[in-house]
């Protein structure tokens, strides 16, 4: 798929979190916008899957360990064909399969994520298990920035490189918020990029919502040989919503009806 073309299809996934978050009243809008591009790309362009036979051999593999911004996978999911954006639309609602994180009882979804740090490390025996097996399947996760301030998370990268895993790259979804303020006066994670190559990864610094950038970047980890890639995606929380942009208020709160309205025409250049 071309550049404009991934570009376009970004919005739709943006417009189908902000949908399903106003119907259910509830949810993650900030991180799981400034997770849209390269989510798009990964399903888009990058990952060998077929949302038509999810379990499909030798297939790549998305976790998004940062399971609050598990509507970005999903909304991804449902453009992509896994499932209708009317199912989705039933996210957080009483009997439906879609959570307010991933659930692996969703075809396509391969892991169950939600507590921070968990996903990165599933993602590592996901990725070890595959070069046993000879499977030529690879391994993307994504992680939140503030997610990198659980100590698991650095034994996971530890593991990787230690295990020579060229078969996975983890997406560090830098925007600099969390749930609680900016990273910085939480717990400081950066030098995040310098912080990989002394582990033993192989790091990428990309402008998280330039999809150029963004493809570019996964080409180069295919090329790397011998140590996992560490894409560090620096990204704007709630893009593409000019009055969620960068405001850690909204990293757990769904937009109202007018709100909703105005988001999508902004989204959608109407505004």
């Amino acid at each position: 798929m071309d550049i404009k073309k991934l570009e376009q299809t970004a919005t739709e996934v943006r417009v189908g979190i902000i949908k399903a978050l106003n119907c259910a009243g509830s949810g993650h809008p900030g991180g799981s916008l400034s997770a849209a591009d390269f989510t798009t790309a990964l399903y888009f362009d990058e990952m060998n899957v077929d949302p038509a036979n999810p379990e499909m051999k030798g297939r790549d593999k998305c976790i998004f360990s940062k399971g609050h911004a598990g509507p970005a996978q999903l909304s991804a999911m449902a453009v992509k064909g896994y499932f209708t954006m009317e199912e989705f639309m039933t996210l957080r609602k009483i009997g439906s399969k879609f959570q307010g994180h991933p659930n692996i009882k969703i075809p396509g979804v391969e892991m169950s994520t939600g507590s921070l740090g968990q996903g990165i490390s599933a993602a590592v025996g996901m990725a070890l298990a595959n070069k046993m097996d000879n499977d030529p399947g690879r391994i993307y996760t994504v992680l939140g920035d503030g997610e990198l301030q659980e100590g698991l998370v650095w034994e996971a990268f530890m593991s990787a490189s230690h295990y020579k895993l060229d078969n996975m790259v983890a997406i560090i979804d830098n925007n600099g918020l969390q749930i609680d303020g900016r990273n910085d006066d939480v717990m400081t994670v950066t030098p995040i990029a310098e912080k990989l190559e002394a582990f033993g990864w192989n790091a990428i610094e990309i402008d998280g919502h330039n999809m150029e950038e963004i493809v570019n970047a996964f080409a180069k980890a295919r090329k790397c040989k011998g140590r996992p890639t560490g894409i560090v995606a620096h990204t704007i929380k709630g893009k593409g919503v000019s009055f969620m942009e960068d405001q850690a208020g909204w990293h757990g709160k769904a937009p109202d009806d007018e709100q909703t309205e105005q988001a999508i025409k902004e989204l959608r250049g109407e505004m």
